[in-house]
């Protein structure tokens, strides 16, 4: 059986993969940006997935992923509920940046 030290660099080396796969399928991938449903950040469209309706960055498909295969989630559902907290304070942080451009 793998030690979690195992599964967690496996898994890091198969997300960063899916980065350069996206990339070598559609370099123009590498300029599209979306907004992450699981942390709210505004990330590159390589080597993002979607489950179940929801379109998670690269990072956030790394703790996904490694949260799978340590039996820490059964669903993604789990992990957006985790991240709520993480996408409302992105959230604030954004309105509060353009307030601040609005009043320059």
């Amino acid at each position: 059986m793998k030690s979690q030290e195992e599964i967690i660099k496996e898994m890091q080396q198969v997300v960063a993969q899916m980065v350069i796969d996206d990339l070598d399928e559609n370099p123009a991938l590498a300029d599209e940006m979306f907004e992450c449903d699981c942390c709210a950040q505004l990330k590159p469209l390589a080597g993002s997935i979607e489950y179940s309706g929801y379109r998670l960055c690269n990072d956030c498909v790394l703790i996904a992923e490694i949260s799978f295969a340590l039996n820490k989630i059964n669903d993604i559902q789990e992990l957006i509920n985790v991240m709520e907290d993480k996408r409302l304070e992105e959230l604030c942080d954004f309105i509060k940046q353009e307030e601040k451009r609005a009043s320059n």
